[in-house]
């Protein structure tokens, strides 16, 4: 049995390619780990944002504790609570790590929300008119009726 030159390229070659595929299967998680952390990131700093805004009554400081409470709960830190008037303007960031080895996290991902009652122009837009006061009573249902010359008659 003679061995030749090319004896064992098929396991080489093969190899390469395992290790080109796990490269490729672990940046593609790397990048939909950073989606998945920007979706979170604009979740958590869209819910912090209605929770400010719906304690805006009571003050910054409690509206702003609302905020990050919501905030932690959705795995994020909040990073900027602040009003605009009646509007709250929140940021949030969210860290996303890698898998990746000698990489350390790639940074975080960034929410930025603002929620606050709708303009007036908005308010007032126009559409269905509804009447004031009690709701008109529901009608009876139809009744049977005879006509005079029906050959229903009793």
């Amino acid at each position: 049995m003679t061995l030749s030159a090319e004896s064992g390229v098929a396991a080489v070659w093969a190899a390469a390619a395992v290790g080109v595929l796990m490269s490729v299967l672990l940046v593609g998680l790397d990048l939909g780990g950073a989606v998945a952390g920007r979706h979170r990131a604009a979740a958590a700093a869209d819910l912090a944002a209605l929770a400010a805004a719906g304690h805006a009554v009571y003050g910054t400081g409690p509206a702003c504790g609302r905020a990050r409470r919501i905030a932690e709960e959705m795995g994020a830190r909040l990073a900027l609570c602040r009003f605009d008037g009646w509007d709250a303007l929140v940021e949030v960031r969210v860290e996303v790590g890698t898998t990746l080895p000698g990489i350390g996290p790639i940074g975080p991902a960034v929410g930025r929300a603002r929620a606050g009652p709708a303009p007036a122009a908005v308010a007032e837009a126009p559409g269905p008119v509804r009447r004031a006061g009690p709701l008109p009573r529901p009608r009876s249902p139809p009744t049977r009726q005879r006509l005079p010359n029906s050959p229903l008659r009793r």
